[in-house]
This record gives structure tokens, sequence and C-alpha cells, in this order.
């Protein structure tokens, strides 16, 4: 089995900065995109980010030039470096893999159980 897992999330002031870092664990021997999605209350889940294999990247309108995706050098790493945080930014952040080869088989869409980011004004 192929487990996600995050970290980096927490409180910070407004215009600070969180790095968030997602894993992958169990045995696997490839991931295709990775990416970070998050979710606010009350509202659906949202793409913040994503990373190609080949280090091809998307990002939201609203995170455009404050945060920046990246993949570790084993490729079953995923980095959310996010700068000037602003109240808005507040929501529980997810890392996704679109495909996971694992031992004997694919896994799709697979999610990471969230952080929670949350910027004060």
């Amino acid at each position: 089995q192929v487990q996600l897992v995050e970290s980096g999330g927490g409180l910070v002031q407004a215009g600070g900065s969180l790095r968030l870092s997602c894993a992958a664990s169990g045995t696997f021997f490839s991931i295709n995109a990775m990416g970070w999605y998050r979710q606010a209350p009350g509202k659906q889940r949202e793409l913040v980010a994503a990373i190609t294999r080949g280090d091809s990247t998307n990002y939201a309108d609203s995170v455009k030039g404050r945060f920046t995706i990246s993949r570790g050098n084993a490729l079953n790493t995923v980095f959310l470096q996010m700068n000037s945080l602003k109240p808005e930014d507040t929501a529980v952040y997810y890392c996704n893999a679109d495909r996971i080869l694992g031992s004997s088989s694919w896994f799709d869409d697979v999610w990471g159980q969230g952080t929670q980011v949350t910027v004060s004004s």
C-alpha cells in the first residue's frame, strides 16, 4: 500500500511563510504528477499547484508569484513553499499523486490526510 504523508502546516501571521512537505511511503516504483490542493470551510477543494515528472508546473491564479511547488530528486516528495501568506490562504492543504506504480498495480488519485494552514490577519 502506498501513502502520502504531509507535514509543515501551522499558524502564521499574514505576510509570513510556510513550507509544506509531502512524502510517499510504501513500496512503489514511480509517481506521475503530484500536486497540492486546499479546502477552506464551506468551500470546494481546489487545485493550488501541480508539477509533472518533467517539472512542468501549474498554479492557481490566486497563488501565482507567491507559492512555489517543487519535487525532490527522487521524485517521491513534493514541496510547497508559500510566501506572502494571506488570511484567505487559510485551509486544509492536501497532497495528491495522480498515479503511483506500486509493486503489483497502479494506484490512481492518491491523497494525503491533509495539513491545516491558518493565516491570521
